[in-house]
């Protein structure tokens, strides 16, 4: 409750004191008490009539109201009255007429809650006093103005009055045109500093800080509104902001009257630019408490710091520091109540970290201070025992000793020993002494006060460094927040200080309000009564002058045998009779008292010279600087040496010399120069702190604390007057009342207030042109006075003037503003008018453009249902006659495939029985063409002879040369339709050729297509993949729901991530074997296609080769044909040179022989004629001979009948030929039409195959989608989280098997393409190759010798043949077996696939990686097993 009030009572919200540019209201004049008695007119003193009311004195509230019952007159010795409960009471007055005092006369009901007290009209302390208490207890109104000063008084109640709506209601007001804030102090401070260019201060002060956390929120105020103004300056600001609760921890401690009382003084310069923005800071302590560091008084406490640490000890990061409760610890539990009600230590501890942290003090840094702390708390728990009466000892192994080592980094011997020893130096000796027990508490007590110290210093230089600004500071206001007057039952030397310095800041303040104003008027020569007033000038002798307390003080530290007592007998023999401030008490020899300002102090002289010399021993602080703690090093890195000034510590008892060496090092500078002491150190800052305030304006907040008790809204008249008394708020009233506050040079005044003068007005000389204006501005003359270059007024007066100038230049804004509103006003009625009449116009127009766009619009909405209405009836038409059209193009579609597969299947069935019938006849002819081969050659031998003269003959006839005519015509006319037929069928050939390659392109763009179906699939999967991943986005936030098992997880993740990176490291192995796997499968799929290239290469020689032999066979006939013709005609010559010899021939029979032509003219026939053809050659030969020696008719007869015969026999083996061809020619077809089927069969099965993995692929993404579907459902809309483990194994599992599936298509449509090109290529060498040559050959050859050789080359030939179909059979074989087992691995994997996504799942996250990887390796080896395997059978 007191730290929330104190932080508002002195919350001096500068960022609020721009925009003032007024004075302080008008104070009314003092009132003499003798108005009580004064006529209205006559001047004559009249008696006090009754029903008056006044005040009278009282014990208990001081002061109490009464109202007269009987009137006073002069001479009366008593008052009758009448107190406010009835009671009626006389009231004795003095007697002797030069201190006859009447009682105070209480103001009118209607001033009474006034909120300036020197506006009341009696201004007395019981008026002063009531008027603070109508406020605080009825009004809840905590300020008060009295005159320049604030009186504050502690609600120890949180109030709704420091809000940002206050601040801006507050912000650009005179100072008294509202009610009294703290923030109208700090809008006056800031107006004055930016309008006048001086330097302000605000001095903070009031009886048992009342006020203490009033630094800390006068700063934030004027942060918090720079940081509205200028965002760019939030940092410095807030780091302002951060030094308050730094230095409340390690300074502010809870004494009998406060809880947040401050220990130490500060003074704060917050620096401004020249545009008046906060650029920094910089703190200035005074006089730390130290000794509460090791001691507290009853219901007191130490230093917050030392709480906020016990309370936070169970945080990890404090666990090395061993603290514990407060209650544990010598040091914070003296006071015996370390807890403040409504405070928690440990959330504050929290604020002070977050505050060092601000300051840019790291947490290493932070750790380091902490440390030190619980190190003097420890340090406070070391027990010292009594060796002897002269020595003390540490008990071994002491624990507390021990850690306070430990923390500080020193040696535990080292720093025991020193702690019950001490050195003393001489000129030519060092002797080491022990110390007694009670020497050995204080010397602990004064090592923790000095480490504390040295620790306070340091912390306020770094607040300074994070405070320095770079920039050039133009102006400062500075808060001082100083100590107030105390008075204890025990009041030590930090009493004597605390008191001193407000001796000084009361003179400063009587200074400022009246000694320099009088000096001021005297000055400028201006009419002036002088006024007494209490000067403490003397007290401040007492105290810092020549052979004063503290000379006296600083002398007796300086003996040798100085002490408390010798010090307190030369008080009191120089200044027990010289001075009267001060006194001896009655009853006491090491006491003296003190006449302050405020009230009478009793000081007790023990331990006034340890606290101003500040000893410790110096071995002690060797110890704490050989330590290896950077911090406690860098703490001590400047430190003097810190003895007494003798450089010899006094002590009682024996002495122990160790060592009688004389020193020979250089002798210590510590006894030659000295430290200075506590005293003289605080009376020169004092004496700089009050340079500063006096080169400043001063502005006085005075805080109150209205009872003893924290008890909210709770008013104690006695504790109030008290410290109305003490802090001179009486003396201001008189004093403020009675001068003139404000002043102005004439050139000042000209400038500022030209606007209330007329032109007449203005003269040369500006005094008298002030003068002229003030006459008649001013009728009052007591309200200003004229000096020599100044104006003096009265308090008010300046905001009168400035009232005025105001109204003036409101009135000349709203004559300017009059006219230039008629103006605008004159010319917004033109434009108006204009535009209204433009608008009818306008209006009319569109109103009429509207009606003819509305019956355009209501027409062209006819006509467009008209034509809508016919788009819909003819889309729905042309809907449904496309899907007629597609229907029927599907269906017939359909129909002519069925049709096409069966006039393929019947054009296969027939090539297949022309192959069969085609060998059956070969083999028939093979057979047969042996035995009519051996038959001729014997026949045609045996019978040649035998006929030869009958051939003779009979070619000598003509029928003979008719017939022979008529077979060659025949023979000419069938190889015409022979050479027609093969032309024929190369057309055939060739148009069967481009079919194919029409087919083929036909199957590749339909694999294209079918690719580019496959990658759409695999653009919905991906799809498919991004919504599992939002799933698996949820699944990611549902873990941070699971913070109880984080430990245990990070245990895991740790053993996870270890186990990975070694997978990691096989599966990177495998996936390199499995590489180099695929690169040989790549060489063997790349060999077989170079093999099945060249087999191409090959066929395509191949059938060149025959088509060239075919063509050259060609030409053979034609040449043939050609020695036909020939021969033809030399026969047609012979037969007219035979039918002349003939015709010579009497009786000579015509030969009856007839031949029988073969009409199923083959090249056998053709050969047997020309064999034929050349024995008639011979035979006419023979005939020439016979005709020569007389034909023989018998023996011509003979060979014509055998001709007959043998022409027989030649057409029943040609039948027998024929029929064997026949036969081998079907059993070639049977054999083509069995190997068709296997192979269409093998394709069947291959296409089955690949369906049933394109099916199995679209069943798996069906199975995905449902999934996906399932999962989505489970979880609602909840989005899930990219990279997370169960994502990224989803998602690897899943290209995996994309990738796989890819491959083996791949693989497939190879192979499936060297299949096709294959079998395309046999077919081809078969259809068109073999069946030709084999049939041409036969019907070329004629002899039986070459119908022999040509056998047995075709049947070499057809047995080569098989077996290389028979061999390429075996291949394709394996080959599709091969594929089969690839398609079969492929549906598993899928399937394995499948199942392992199904359950991964359902496993929780964690369990999903480890299955992942572990599926992932198995799959790695198995790639490396199969690679292996077929390298080793390759």
């Amino acid at each position: 409750m007191d730290m929330k009030w104190v932080s508002l009572t002195t919350s001096l919200m500068m960022h609020h004191v721009w925009y003032n540019h007024g004075e302080l209201r008008p104070l009314p004049t003092l009132r003499s008490e003798r108005e009580l008695l004064r006529h209205h007119g006559d001047g004559l003193l009249r008696p006090i009539c009754s029903y008056a009311r006044v005040w009278i004195p009282d014990s208990e509230e001081v002061w109490r109201s009464a109202e007269l019952t009987k009137d006073y007159k002069q001479g009366d010795t008593v008052l009758h009255l009448q107190l406010e409960d009835g009671t009626d009471l006389e009231h004795k007055l003095d007697l002797d007429p030069k201190t006859k005092n009447l009682p105070h006369l209480r103001n009118p009901d209607i001033l009474v809650g006034e909120n300036d007290l020197t506006a009341l009209s009696y201004l007395h302390e019981p008026a002063v006093l009531h008027n603070l208490k109508v406020r605080f207890i009825d009004s809840k109104l905590i300020y008060t103005y009295c005159g320049i000063v604030l009186v504050a008084i502690n609600p120890y109640e949180t109030l709704p009055i420091y809000g940002t709506d206050i601040i801006n209601a507050y912000s650009g007001q005179n100072m008294g045109d509202m009610d009294p804030h703290i923030f109208a102090v700090a809008e006056e401070a800031y107006k004055q500093m930016a309008r006048d260019e001086r330097n302000q201060s605000i001095i903070v002060s009031g009886e048992s800080r009342g006020r203490e956390d009033g630094f800390g929120q006068i700063c934030y105020a004027l942060l918090r509104y720079q940081s509205a103004a200028r965002p760019a300056r939030q940092n410095v600001e807030e780091k302002v902001l951060a030094s308050n609760p730094i230095m409340e921890a390690i300074g502010n401690a809870k004494t009998t009257r406060n809880d947040n009382s401050s220990r130490f003084g500060k003074y704060i310069e917050i620096g401004f630019d020249k545009k008046y923005h906060i650029i920094g800071a910089n703190m200035r302590t005074y006089l730390l408490e130290k000794s509460r560091v090791v001691f507290q008084a009853d219901e007191e406490r130490n230093y917050h710091i030392f709480y906020q640490l016990c309370a936070s000890s169970h945080l990890p990061e404090f666990k090395a520091l061993k603290l514990g409760s407060a209650d544990d610890f010598h040091y914070t539990k003296q006071g015996r109540n370390p807890v403040i009600d409504g405070v928690d230590d440990a959330k504050e501890m929290s604020t002070t970290r977050n505050a060092f942290t601000l300051l840019g003090i790291n947490e290493s840094y932070q750790m380091g201070l902490f440390q030190v702390l619980a190190a003097i708390l420890h340090l406070g728990n070391v027990d010292v025992k009594d060796r002897d009466a002269d020595s003390s000892i540490i008990p071994p192994n002491n624990s507390h000793l021990m850690v306070f080592c430990e923390l500080m980094g020193v040696a535990y011997q080292d720093m025991s020993h020193w702690l019950c020893h001490k050195k003393l130096k001489t000129a030519a000796e060092t002797y080491i002494k022990p110390i007694p027990k009670l020497q050995a508490i204080n010397a602990r007590d004064a090592l923790a006060k000095h480490i504390y110290a040295k620790l306070f210093n340091w912390i306020v230089d770094h607040v300074n460094k994070a405070l320095h600004s770079t920039v050039k500071q133009h102006s400062f206001i500075g808060v001082l927040d100083i100590y107030g007057f105390e008075t204890f039952e025990i009041n030590s030397f930090e009493q004597f200080c605390i008191n001193y310095a407000n001796e000084k800041l009361q003179q400063q303040f009587n200074m400022h309000v009246f000694k320099l104003e009088q000096e001021e008027y005297m000055k400028e020569q201006i009419p002036w009564t002088l006024i007494d007033f209490y000067d403490n000038q003397p007290c401040i002798n007492l105290i810092e002058a020549k052979m004063g307390i503290l000379d006296l003080l600083d002398e007796e530290c300086k003996m040798p045998k100085g002490s408390d007592d010798s010090w307190a007998q030369k008080l009191y023999n120089t200044h027990l009779k010289t001075c009267s401030l001060f006194e001896k008490p009655r009853m006491s020899n090491k006491a003296f008292i003190i006449q302050h300002f405020a009230d009478k102090v009793e000081y007790q002289c023990e331990g006034f010279l340890e606290k101003n010399k500040d000893t410790v021993n110096e071995e002690q602080i060797h110890v704490l600087k050989a330590s290896k703690f950077d911090l406690l090093v860098e703490l001590f890195q400047d430190e003097e040496k810190a003895t007494s000034p003798t450089g010899v510590v006094p002590a009682t008892g024996g002495r122990t010399r160790l060592s009688v060496k004389p020193d020979k090092g250089k002798p210590d500078k510590s006894s030659k120069e000295h430290k200075k002491t506590v005293g003289l150190q605080f009376r020169n800052s004092l004496q700089l702190l009050m340079e500063t305030l006096n080169a400043t304006t001063p502005h006085y907040v005075r805080c109150i604390k209205p009872n003893d008790y924290k008890y909210a809204f709770t008013f104690d008249p006695k504790r109030a007057v008290q410290q109305l008394r003490a802090c001179g708020v009486l003396e201001t009233i008189r004093i403020s009342a009675a001068g003139f506050p404000s002043r102005w040079t004439y050139q000042e005044f000209f400038s500022r207030y030209r606007v209330l003068m007329k032109q007449k007005d203005v003269l040369p000389d500006k005094k008298m042109t002030c003068k002229n204006v003030l006459e008649k501005l001013v009728q009052d003359p007591d309200k200003y006075q004229f000096g020599k270059t100044k104006i003096f007024f009265r308090a008010g007066q300046v905001a009168y003037l400035e009232k005025l100038r105001a109204d003036k230049l409101r009135a000349a804004c709203i004559r300017i503003q009059k006219t230039i509103r008629c103006w605008l006003a004159r010319k917004k009625y033109l434009r108006m008018k204009h535009a209204a009449i433009t608008v009818q116009r306008y209006v009319r127009g569109y109103q009429a453009r509207c009606l003819a766009t509305f019956l355009r619009r209501t027409r062209a909405a006819t006509i467009i249902q008209k034509y809508q209405r016919m788009y819909v009836a003819r889309s729905s038409y042309r809907r449904k006659q496309a899907a007629a059209l597609a229907m029927q193009c599907i269906l017939r579609a359909f129909m002519a495939r069925q049709l096409y597969k069966a006039l393929l299947r019947e054009h296969k069935a027939i090539i297949i029985q022309k192959m069969v019938r085609g060998w059956l006849a070969r083999q028939w002819y093979k057979r047969s063409l042996a035995a009519v081969v051996y038959l001729q050659c014997c026949v045609r031998r045996m019978r040649a002879k035998r006929e030869l003269k009958k051939l003779k003959i009979e070619a000598r006839s003509v029928e003979h040369y008719k017939k022979l005519n008529i077979g060659m015509e025949n023979k000419i006319m069938q190889l015409q339709r022979k050479i027609d037929d093969q032309n024929k069928d190369n057309r055939s050939l060739t148009e069967r050729l481009s079919g194919l390659e029409v087919t083929h392109a036909a199957e590749s763009e339909r694999l294209r297509r079918e690719l580019s179906r496959l990658r759409c699939a695999e653009e919905e999967a991906k799809n498919s993949n991004n919504r599992v991943i939002t799933l698996q986005e949820e699944l990611e936030r549902l873990r941070a729901d699971l913070q109880n098992t984080q430990k245990e997880k990070k245990a895991i993740e740790e053993w996870a991530q270890k186990y990975q990176d070694e997978m990691e490291q096989m599966i990177s192995e495998l996936k390199d074997q499995n590489n180099l796997l695929k690169n040989e499968k790549d060489d063997l799929n790349r060999l077989i296609q170079e093999q099945g290239q060249q087999w191409t290469e090959k066929m395509q020689r191949a059938l060149k080769e025959e088509t060239t032999q075919l063509e050259t066979d060609l030409n053979e006939e034609r040449s043939r044909y050609q020695n036909l013709l020939s021969e033809h005609l030399r026969l047609e010559e012979k037969y007219d040179d035979l039918k002349e010899e003939i015709s010579l021939t009497v009786n000579v029979p015509k030969p009856g022989h007839r031949r029988t032509d073969s009409t199923h003219s083959s090249n056998e026939s053709e050969y047997t004629y020309n064999s034929e053809f050349a024995e008639s050659e011979e035979g006419s030969r023979g005939v020439e001979d016979v005709t020569k020696a007389s034909l023989d008719m018998a023996l011509f007869l003979k060979l014509q009948k055998r001709v007959t015969e043998l022409e027989q026999e030649k057409q029943g083996l040609q039948n027998e030929l024929d029929r064997r061809e026949e036969q081998f020619q079907r059993a070639r077809a049977r054999d083509d039409e069995e190997h068709k089927k296997a192979r269409s069969a093998e394709l069947e099965y291959e296409s089955l195959k690949r369906q049933e993995l394109e099916s199995e692929n679209k069943k798996l993404k069906h199975n995905l989608n449902e999934m996906r579907q399932s999962l989505m459902g489970n979880t609602g809309a909840v989005s899930a989280a990219p990279g997370s483990p169960a994502y990224k194994v989803l998602l690897d599992q899943l290209n995996s098997s994309n990738e796989e599936l890819e491959v083996r298509k791949e693989e497939v449509l190879i192979l499936r393409s060297q299949l096709v090109s294959q079998k395309e290529a046999m077919q081809h060498k078969e259809t068109m190759t073999e069946p030709l040559h084999y049939v041409e050959d036969v019907q070329k050859l004629g002899d039986a010798k070459e119908i022999s050789q040509a056998y047995m080359g075709l049947k070499d030939t057809n047995r080569l043949l098989e077996s290389q179909l028979q061999a390429q059979r075996r291949s394709h074989e394996s080959e599709l077996e091969a594929l089969r087992g690839e398609l079969q691995s492929v549906k598993e994997e899928n399937n394995r696939q499948q199942q392992l996504l199904a359950q991964n799942l359902q496993l929780p996250p964690e369990a999903r990686i480890e299955a992942s990887l572990q599926h992932e390796i198995t799959r790695l080896t198995n790639e490396n097993l199969v690679g292996t395997g077929h390298i080793r059978n390759g």
